[in-house]
């Protein structure tokens, strides 16, 4: 899943998003999917369409755009098996079938009228087939004073089985270590992650300071963006690492809802947190 967050500005005519088959301008590299919403015509239109070996293939056409001039916007591209989808501010806007292979798509492209904050790239769910057809893509929080690391964030009601905490951010060029905790109301520390650059392990960490080594690869660059995803269940929390699933830590029920406080620090900007 591709998230594009961004606005449309107030004299936009048009802007495309390519799902490209390599980066070169001369020649052009195939486009397997080219969506290009225009504001500019009689009645605004998006048109999807594909571009194989310089020559377009027929488009499709939706009579209605979803995206206002002036307005801000959170657009999901979801790839499945034949088709993708897209929605709009949380609304399913349309579907393309491929007519390329997805297999080929090494390049994302966004040109024209539109002003992008943000772009992400998403698993939809790494724990578990199933759910929900759109997957919800929380919004970076560009710029907002309660992520800058180190940050704190009350759980006023404590964790719960289904609850996923989704921390989203960026490595900085020259990273120490990185950390995630979780506090009762009495500071308590029943469990900690930690990510420590210098050795480039994950592990987590118990209140008594032992550590658990996550044999799983060390998914942390420097100045490449991460997410954390931490899923409650009962028993404890399963671990997902840029939509890899990478490991679980056990804690009791008790334990879990008596947690009143998500501290995170590190060398990191962080855009999103999300529980």
């Amino acid at each position: 899943m591709v998230m594009l967050q961004g606005a449309v500005p107030l004299n936009a005519r048009r802007f495309m998003v390519d799902f490209q088959c390599g980066c070169s301008l001369h020649p052009r590299p195939d486009i397997a999917i080219h969506f290009n919403p225009r504001f500019h015509t009689t009645k605004p239109h998006v048109i999807c369409n594909t571009l194989y070996r310089g020559r377009w293939q027929a488009e499709a056409r939706w009579p209605h755009v979803a995206l206002q001039r002036g307005a801000s916007f959170l657009i999901l591209f979801l790839f499945g098996n034949e088709e993708m989808k897209v929605s709009v501010n949380g609304q399913h806007f349309l579907h393309y079938r491929y007519r390329l292979p997805l297999s080929r798509v090494d390049t994302l492209g966004i040109f024209g009228d539109i002003l992008v904050t943000a772009v992400g790239f998403l698993n939809a769910n790494p724990f578990a087939e199933g759910g929900s057809e759109y997957p919800v893509g929380h919004p970076f929080l560009l710029r907002s004073p309660g992520l800058e690391a180190p940050c704190s964030h009350a759980l006023p009601q404590g964790l719960w089985p289904g609850q996923v905490i989704i921390v989203r951010g960026l490595v900085l060029p020259e990273p120490k270590d990185f950390t995630l905790s979780l506090r009762d109301e009495a500071a308590h520390v029943p469990v900690t992650l930690r990510a420590s650059f210098a050795d480039r392990t994950l592990a987590w960490v118990s209140r008594w300071g032992r550590k658990k080594l996550i044999l799983a690869p060390f998914l942390f660059y420097p100045q490449r963006f991460f997410e954390v995803l931490l899923l409650c269940q009962e028993g404890g929390l399963k671990l997902a690492l840029n939509g890899q699933g990478v490991g679980a830590t056990s804690l009791g029920q008790q334990v879990l809802e008596q947690l009143r406080e998500l501290r995170i620090s590190g060398s990191v900007q962080l855009y999103c947190v999300h529980y």
